[in-house]
């Protein structure tokens, strides 16, 4: 999960950083992203019968609507990179709630399942 989290940052600054010229190519590989990653943790989700489930079903439908239809805008000719950039700093401004709260959330239920427990992090001040 943390792995497919470096992903999601690294893709969604592709986004922020995106010029006219590739605005329309950051947000299809986002897209793709997006897709691979939620379709991961619904399974997760379903196979492990994941009490709040559908709240998070839910956030993953909301991003993946939006950031199709920024990327039909931008397929349309109606939206360009300040569009993009601008779902960009959206999805950096809500993922780290949605990471902290929601999948936290998932990755100590399956910890507990599979382990009888819940994960331990350590957090190092630099």
């Amino acid at each position: 999960m943390d792995d497919v989290h470096e992903e999601f940052y690294a893709t969604a600054l592709k986004l922020v950083t995106c010029t006219e010229k590739n605005a329309a190519q950051a947000i299809e590989q986002f897209e793709q992203h997006a897709i691979s990653h939620f379709e991961q943790e619904d399974e997760w989700m379903r196979t492990t019968n994941f009490p709040p489930r559908d709240c998070h079903l839910d956030e993953h439908a909301a991003v993946l609507k939006s950031v199709r239809e920024v990327k039909e805008a931008v397929a349309q000719g109606q939206a360009g990179a300040d569009i993009v950039q601008d779902i960009g700093m959206a999805l950096f401004q809500w993922f780290p709630g949605h990471a902290d709260y929601l999948d936290s959330a998932l990755a100590a239920w399956m910890t507990k399942l599979n382990m009888g427990g819940k994960p331990i992090v350590l957090r190092r001040k630099l």
